[in-house]
């Protein structure tokens, strides 16, 4: 649950856009789940497998399409009820931001361009000729290499590493412990089969509003540039080679492993735990159910599943038929057996 100050539904109509249905003097205090609310509280339902909990909700307010049933308590209507709840829980949460200025327990070069308003906390270290935009936000133990540009009104959670000459646009969150920039998986073999490190001396650029989750890789190609474009949002223990371009508005899930030189077209939605080879091109609009094993390129607009992936439809009709194989399997070596015994039967006479 979210607490702010009091707010009247009338006024939380207004900010959200909404069409208010009911009392618009009630007091709303707090956003929780339409299971658990009680009075003071702003609900939502976006999904029809809560119509039970909708008509038995104790909310004070709830937000729904505009085309659902009505619920026993005031409504706030939307064409898009789930950004409304989003905005809602935006408006409602308490949100703690670090005071400007520099703590005198970090580390920052003296060449080091900081923007108004910047925010920097303890033990933060910031290489030689970075630049930090104005209002960002970087908490305690973060990691700014030399010649790193990161923009304004970013944040940056602890832990966070951005390596060497890294390239961070406006309005982007880096996870706790996310880090940017490390070295991609080049070896080149010696004659006696042993491996020698190719240089890594590429950057990644990371465009603007992008939101990257904890404990993400994104590597630095030897030559060119990784690059994830506007909009982008990526889960936790997501894994990027070097020189892959992610697509504008493009989701990927927990676990997604991005093998090196992909390109991952606008608005592709890779599931968790999908995997992708080297060298291929996701088409633009693709989705990928999880654990999905992409293999070879795929045209826009598809829906794939399955190792290798193929047309989801194609792949939930061989699903069903897993189960069956230990029978079928029976049945034919059967119908073998049988088949051999009629072979080995003497002619008939008649």
């Amino acid at each position: 649950m979210l607490y702010c100050a009091d707010l009247k539904l009338r006024e939380v109509a207004e900010r959200l856009a909404c069409r208010l249905d009911g009392d618009g003097d009630v007091d709303v205090i707090r956003v929780a789940g339409i299971d658990v609310a009680q009075g003071g509280d702003l609900t939502f339902f976006a999904n029809s497998r809560y119509a039970d909990a909708l008509r038995s909700t104790q909310a004070t307010a709830v937000i729904l399409a505009d085309d659902a049933q009505a619920a026993p308590c005031a409504m706030l209507r939307s064409p898009t009820p789930y950004l409304a709840f989003a905005r809602a829980v935006g408006l409602f949460a308490d949100v703690v931001r670090p005071a400007p200025g520099v703590d005198p327990a970090s580390s920052i070069a003296p060449d080091v361009t900081l923007g108004e308003g910047v925010s920097i906390g303890p033990f933060v270290s910031i290489g030689a000729g970075a630049s930090i935009g104005p209002r960002t936000i970087v908490h305690p133990s973060v990691h700014i290499g030399p010649g790193t540009s990161v923009g304004a009104d970013c944040v940056l959670h602890s832990h966070v590493a951005v390596r060497e000459r890294v390239v961070i646009g406006d309005r982007v969150v880096l996870q706790n412990a996310a880090v940017v920039g490390s070295d991609g998986f080049g070896f080149a073999q010696r004659p006696d089969g042993t491996h020698e490190k190719i240089p890594q001396v590429g950057i990644v650029v990371i465009e603007a509003d992008v939101e990257i989750g904890a404990h993400v890789a994104i590597d630095r190609p030897a030559m060119g540039e990784t690059r994830i474009r506007a909009g982008a949002k990526i889960d936790n223990l997501v894994q990027i080679g070097h020189g892959v371009r992610v697509g504008r508005n493009a989701l990927l899930a927990a676990q997604v492993g991005i093998a090196g030189s992909t390109t991952v077209e606008d608005s592709v939605v890779l599931a968790g735990q999908v995997g992708v080879n080297g060298h291929v091109t996701i088409g633009e609009g693709t989705r990928a159910t999880g654990q999905t094993g992409i293999t070879h390129s795929v045209p826009r607009g598809s829906f794939i599943s399955g190792l290798p992936a193929i047309d989801n439809r194609a792949w939930r009709k061989a699903a069903t038929s897993f189960k069956l194989l230990p029978a079928l399997r029976k049945r034919v070596a059967a119908l073998e057996r049988r088949l051999a015994e009629l072979e080995a039967a003497p002619p008939s006479t008649e």
